[in-house]
Order: C-alpha cells, then structure tokens, then sequence
C-alpha cells in the first residue's frame, strides 16, 4: 500500500493536469469529481486574474502563465514529496542503544564507531554512556558493554576485553623518569582513577601489590586523582604522570607512540569489558556480531 501523500491542494491539481493532459484524467487520478477540479482552475485562474489553461476539442494546454505556474508547482510537489519519503524512511530506521561506560565509550568505540557506520550504514546507534552499568539498564538501552566480573552479568555475557593492566605514560616521561625501578619511584606523580566505595578494577595500590612493591609508593607527592578514566588517559598524555592502561582500550594510543608502557601487565583473571546481551533484534545481534570481532585479538586473550 502506497503511502498517502501531502496534500498541497492546487498544486498538486496543476501537476496532474499537465501529467494526464485533461481535467477528467486529473480528476480521476486524484479521486476527485470533474466539476470540483474545473472549480479549482477556475478559482485560480480569479486570483492569478489570467488563464491558465487552454480548453481543446481534447484536453486542455497550459499558457504560458499556466506554465509559469505549473513550473513552480511540480517543483514544490517534488521537494515536499521527496522530503516525505526521507523523513519515513528515517523514522523506520532501526536504532541501537548501547549502554557502557566512559571509558569504553571514548577511548575504544567513538575511534572505531566510523567502522560500524560503513559496514551497517542502516543502522542509527545510540550510546547511553554512565561511569557504572545501571541495574535497571535495560530500561534505557538495547545491549550493554560493562566492565565488571562474569558473575555480575549472568551466564549470557561474553567476554570481550580481559582485565589486562599495564603502567602508561608519554615517551618524554618515560626518558627522563626512569630509574633501577623503572618509573614507579616515588617522586614520579602517579594518576589514580577513583571509584566509590570499593574498586572494581585494578587500582594503584591493588597493582602495586601484585607486583611486590611497598605501598608506601602510591603516596607520592603530586598525585592526581579523577572520576572518569579518560581524564585520567588525558592527564597521561599531557605528561602530568604516570596511569594505569586497560590493553584494548588504549591499544590506539599505544600504537600512536602518544603513551609507551612504563612496566610490567598485571592480569586480573575473570575480569574485564563483557557484552551483555539485552533485546534479541536483528539490529542488536548485528551490533554484538561486530563488537565481539572487533575485539577478538589473540594478544588481549592470553
């Protein structure tokens, strides 16, 4: 079933007019009756004070006025009727929330999301972005990629990105601050990334003690702390310390020679960036489809 069109009256009257050739066709094809459209043309033809339209032994032949006006006419109808069309079309297309968090959402997706466009340009996506996933999440988004443990999301969630952790800072940093210890001396500020309550990832002091270094090294003067990961990401790259990197997430960065690692990877097992599965549309599983290949590096799995 076609979609029912704008109706721009006159206009439209004077299109079909010319396309049929006859004040009966015209009628016809806009389900009206003859005498109702020969009423309209002669409405018109009072206001413009000219006619319009030629009457012929068959048909009628638009004036020049007439085709002065028609030219007009068929341009609005085109415009109107085209702008229609887009605008229906682009309420049909599907849309896709995503619920994580900053971190993920402008350190790994926004890099990338210029790849989803071109492989599924059909597809609007919405990012709902939060510092923590939400219970009620589902209210808002479609499908969520949240950093936690494997317990947290049920036994549907995937594993995209394991907790792997390593120490991050600029190349000039990492050529003037190195000592026998590597960067982590104490007079090097260390960039926390804070959480409310107990952390639920790998922190400074819980990384320095998995690597066997006195915690009296995370109590360095001049150290900066922030809320949201990439203020923590941006405070390294402008050289103001040295901050944990979550591999998978700042591996552009890395590539980039903009930050360089500064010791050894810690890996909490069972931890990470999973995909958490939310409404079962074709759109979703084509979104989960594209985030688990772009993730699948045998380097992040090991």
């Amino acid at each position: 079933m076609s979609e029912p069109s704008v109706d721009l009256a006159w206009m439209r009257l004077l299109v079909e007019v010319d396309r049929k050739g006859s004040l009966s066709s015209a009628a016809e094809a806009l389900g009206l009756s003859q005498p109702a459209v020969s009423y309209q043309i002669r409405l018109l033809e009072e206001r413009f004070g000219l006619p319009l339209l030629q009457r012929l032994h068959r048909g009628v032949r638009f004036t020049e006025e007439g085709r002065r006006l028609l030219s007009i006419a068929e341009r609005t109808v085109s415009e109107v009727d085209t702008l229609q069309r887009s605008l229906r079309a682009a309420r049909r297309r599907p849309t896709v929330r995503l619920a994580t968090d900053y971190a993920f959402s402008s350190l790994w997706l926004i890099p990338r999301m210029h790849a989803f466009r071109q492989s599924h340009p059909e597809i609007d996506l919405h990012i709902v972005a939060t510092q923590r996933l939400a219970q009620h999440w589902r209210e808002d988004a479609d499908l969520a990629v949240a950093f936690g443990a494997g317990a947290e999301f049920g036994p549907e969630a995937r594993l995209l990105i394991p907790e792997h952790v390593v120490p991050v800072c600029t190349p000039a940093l990492a050529r003037t601050e190195t000592g026998p210890s590597g960067l982590l001396t104490e007079h090097v500020p260390l960039i926390h990334l804070e959480a409310e309550g107990v952390s639920p990832w790998l922190d400074w002091p819980a990384y320095l003690e998995k690597r066997g270094m006195p915690r009296t090294q995370q109590d360095g003067a001049g150290d900066l702390r922030f809320n949201t990961y990439a203020l923590v990401i941006q405070a390294a790259m402008a050289g103001q310390g040295v901050a944990l990197g979550w591999l998978g997430v700042v591996d552009h960065l890395l590539d980039a020679n903009l930050l360089v690692t500064a010791g050894e990877t810690v890996t909490v097992p069972g931890r990470g960036y999973w995909l958490v599965p939310g409404s079962g549309s074709e759109a979703v599983r084509l979104l989960a489809t594209w985030l688990t290949e772009e993730t699948e590096n045998p380097a992040l799995k090991r």
